[in-house]
């Protein structure tokens, strides 16, 4: 039996459009910075929002036992629904009832959050539509929508107002082929935390427009003191809501891969067409690790609340440390954040004018005092940087103490250098209100 040649003389193996299309901003930005620590001085990263880097967050024993059990079941080894198993997700709807009235069946499980954003954006948008997101914001919503031929438009936060949405300016990115607005809260990179009178807002805009929203909760109850985290979808009247979290963040096990996406659509808006598209999307991978699953009633059932707060009070009290000591710095302004694990910096790049842009600046930093932070252009906002308050105490505090170093070494005011003995005028160019709780309040 003969079998056709193709008659091409040489092999041509392309690859597809959507992997062409499909790049990852924040690698990409990394990868081309020329980064070479200096030797004599231990490499601090102060870039990874990965909480378990450094290991000194770790979750608790009741976690790890509730994975050490379902080693032993023979569920936990085979394949499971591709939504989830029905306990797991009844543990998670009921979990997730301050979101609002929550059933298992509008519970999807999914392998991280990342996971439950590129579920909703592919069961939301068609190729040539558009989603908004916020700016500065996370780009793996670019990554996740862009191969797919769905645009990304970006509505503006405003940092002198804890980075606040721009109402104006969301509502005015809206058109005819948006088709849902993602709202990040807390955020990353900001840890910004919106109180309810602003989620009403952002809801009153969504509804006047008829745009869903996809809410990014991944860093849900991650507040500090004197704030209160608010779920969208608990306050939203008429706007369907698909809210995205999970495990990885609170419950310091990123690597486990579980996470969750809910459906909130009290008026039925969605419909069953949605929630069918999701159902089939699921289908893709059949489901999330088993073995987590059969130990996550467990977890969200019985990890003390003790443990949250003990995290909470670290990194709260992380934050407060970086603020206070990067308040020494001349040319930066820290921005104190409400919740989350970051911390956005402005750096004044008029007093650096040896520095092109904000890389420039980052570059020299790591070659200098071998500290490495995220540049803002990473998040699509130029001229801050991004720090992860995770790390060890001590290794957050000689890190801020090398930027200050760094800062007064690099600066210009007046067209003179200043050197290492630089007055305390000239020290705080930037203007930041210190009067913070000392760092081991409550």
């Amino acid at each position: 039996m003969s079998r056709r040649i193709r008659s091409c003389q040489e092999w041509e193996v392309r690859a597809s459009a959507f992997a062409l299309k499909t790049t990852n901003p924040i690698r990409k930005i990394v990868e081309n910075l020329q980064v070479e620590p200096n030797p004599e001085k231990e490499f601090i990263a102060l870039s990874i929002g990965d909480p378990t880097t450094f290991g000194n967050l770790n979750p608790p024993e009741q976690v790890l036992q509730a994975v050490r059990d379902s080693i032993e079941l023979h569920t936990s080894r085979g394949y499971g629904p591709s939504k989830g198993h029905n306990e797991a997700r009844a543990a998670v709807a009921k979990y997730s009832a301050h979101q609002g009235e929550v059933d298992p069946d509008d519970v999807i499980l999914t392998s991280g959050a990342s996971h439950a954003i590129e579920m909703a954006i592919t069961a939301i948008a068609d190729s040539g539509q558009n989603i908004l997101v916020p700016r500065p914001g996370f780009m793996i919503y670019q990554t996740l929508a862009e191969g797919l031929g769905i645009k990304i438009k970006f509505y503006s936060l405003l940092p002198n107002e804890q980075w606040k949405v721009d109402l104006d300016d969301l509502e005015g990115q809206i058109d005819d082929d948006t088709a849902a607005m993602i709202v990040i809260n807390p955020s990353n990179p900001c840890g910004s935390v919106y109180d309810k009178e602003h989620l009403i807002e952002i809801l009153d805009i969504a509804s006047r427009n008829r745009v869903p929203i996809i809410a990014d909760e991944i860093y849900e109850h991650f507040v500090f003191s004197g704030h209160k985290f608010t779920p969208i979808s608990a306050i939203s009247e008429d706007v369907p809501v698909l809210t995205c979290s999970g495990l990885t963040k609170r419950f310091l096990v990123p690597g486990w891969r579980m996470g969750w996406l809910i459906i909130h659509d009290r008026n039925n808006i969605l419909g069953k067409e949605l929630r069918g598209a999701l159902g089939n999307i699921s289908t893709r991978i059949l489901g999330p690790s088993t073995l987590i699953q059969r130990a996550l009633p467990s977890i969200l059932e019985y990890t003390p609340q003790s443990f949250f707060d003990d995290v909470l009070l670290f990194i709260e009290n992380q934050a407060k440390l970086a603020y206070k000591e990067l308040c020494m710095a001349p040319g930066l302004r820290p921005i104190m954040p409400q919740g989350a694990m970051y911390m956005m910096i402005e750096i004044k790049m008029q007093f650096f004018p040896e520095y092109k842009n904000e890389c420039q600046f980052l570059e020299n930093l790591v070659a200098e005092q071998s500290v490495f932070c995220l540049p803002g252009q990473c998040f699509k906002y130029p001229n801050y940087l991004r720090i992860v308050l995770t790390v060890p105490e001590d290794k957050l505090q000689e890190a801020c103490r090398r930027i200050i170093i760094f800062c007064k070494e690099h600066i210009v005011h007046g067209e003179k250098r200043l050197d290492n003995k630089i007055n305390e005028e000239s020290n705080n160019i930037q203007i930041c209100d210190r009067s913070l709780p000392q760092v081991s309040d409550v």
